[in-house]
């Protein structure tokens, strides 16, 4: 076969067609292997609660080809006498290949052993699932940054002026965007440290309302009445919040008022009747119920019991019972609430006429009025 050793291109027909087996070998092994291994791995992963195997279908699957074939080319050029020049351009060619498929399994994994972390920890909450992506991408940004500074730096580019450039553009940035920033590291802050989710009733300053959604830069809340409140995560995490979803019990406190006249037998018996009517409801666990002072215009009691359960709703419907349910005793018992009262003093006419003129001309002629008025009792 006298026409191998034709010349082309600096080396003989011989060398040429080694090099193109060697090439295609290499790209049929790479295609079985891969079949194989993928097919394999795919089946293991379904057996398995372990993300190992997850991991290697994702490298497989993050694989790709057109890079593979500059390292195919690195391989296949042996057989061929190249210019020391060429040979390095190859060498660098094949090298910065292998550097971006890193990078490409480098992402893979990361967001595979992120999903598998937040389905571990968070299952498929949405909003979790959100600011996974989010650090997933940030994390992948890093890596894609060190792969382009490596392949640089391996192609002959002197990158210590690109990141001392770098550095400096990325502290402008950061400078003018270190709101988003700050509202970016606080939902991360939310995820982990986990203040409140979604469902929470949240109190933030004097605005309350239900936990609706939680961004990458707000946390958004309905009202009582309807509104929609939003809370940047940065002003919302730095702000004092009270938490109602997290209550396991609810304190009721109230205090009631019954009038002077009632006869101390009867005030000795309003605690334990305001006790028996609290622990009349299954839900109520009672704490105490004492006579705590003298008020104004009436005798006042203290009462505290807790709710077993922080539902608001459920509270309102069992204090609404307790009250009907005092209501009753109180009234078959005879005892008396005390409400405000205003009390007139009303002399006489013949009172100021006995007191002389002078008292008559300074009550005008009339009748003279002396009102005491009372406030209202703590309740």
């Amino acid at each position: 076969m006298e026409f191998l050793d034709n010349v082309i291109f600096g080396n003989p027909l011989r060398a040429w067609t080694a090099s193109l087996a060697i090439f295609l070998g290499l790209a049929l092994l790479y295609a079985l292997v891969k079949k194989a291994l993928l097919s394999r791995i795919v089946a293991l992963s379904e057996k398995t609660q372990t993300g190992l195997d997850d991991s290697f279908a994702a490298a497989i699957n993050a694989t790709k080809s057109w890079l593979l074939l500059f390292i195919a080319i690195q391989f296949a050029v042996r057989p061929l006498s190249l210019s020391s020049q060429a040979d390095a351009w190859l060498t660098r060619l094949a090298i910065g290949a292998a550097l971006v498929q890193v990078g490409f399994w480098a992402s893979a994994w990361v967001q595979v052993l992120l999903r598998s972390w937040q389905v571990r920890r968070w299952g498929d909450d949405p909003e979790a699932s959100m600011t996974v992506r989010f650090v997933g991408w940030a994390i992948s940004v890093a890596v894609w940054a060190i792969v382009a500074m490596l392949v640089l730096e391996n192609l002959g580019v002197d990158i210590s002026a690109l990141v001392a450039g770098l550095g400096i553009g990325g502290i402008a940035v950061a400078l003018a965007v270190q709101s988003v920033l700050g509202d970016l590291l606080a939902s991360l802050s939310i995820l982990l440290d986990k203040p409140f989710v979604i469902g929470d009733y949240l109190s933030v300053d004097d605005l309350g309302g239900t936990v609706e959604s939680i961004g990458l830069n707000s946390t958004r809340l309905t009202s009582l009445t309807g509104e929609q409140l939003v809370f940047s995560n940065k002003d919302l995490l730095q702000s004092r919040i009270r938490n109602y979803g997290r209550m396991e019990e609810r304190r009721v406190l109230f205090k009631i008022g019954v009038v002077y006249g009632t006869p101390p037998e009867l005030v000795e018996k309003i605690p334990e009747m305001l006790r028996s009517a609290i622990q009349s409801h299954e839900l109520t666990r009672f704490s105490r119920s004492h006579f705590k002072e003298f008020g104004d215009s009436a005798l006042i009691f203290e009462t505290v019991y807790f709710m077993t359960v922080p539902d608001y709703g459920t509270y309102m419907d069992v204090q609404q019972a307790v009250n009907i349910e005092m209501l009753r005793r109180f009234a078959a018992e005879g005892i008396e609430f005390a409400y405000p009262t205003q009390h007139l003093y009303v002399e006489s006419l013949e009172t100021v006429h006995s007191a002389g003129p002078s008292a008559e001309r300074a009550s005008g002629g009339g009748h003279t009025v002396r009102t005491d008025s009372v406030d209202d009792p703590e309740r």
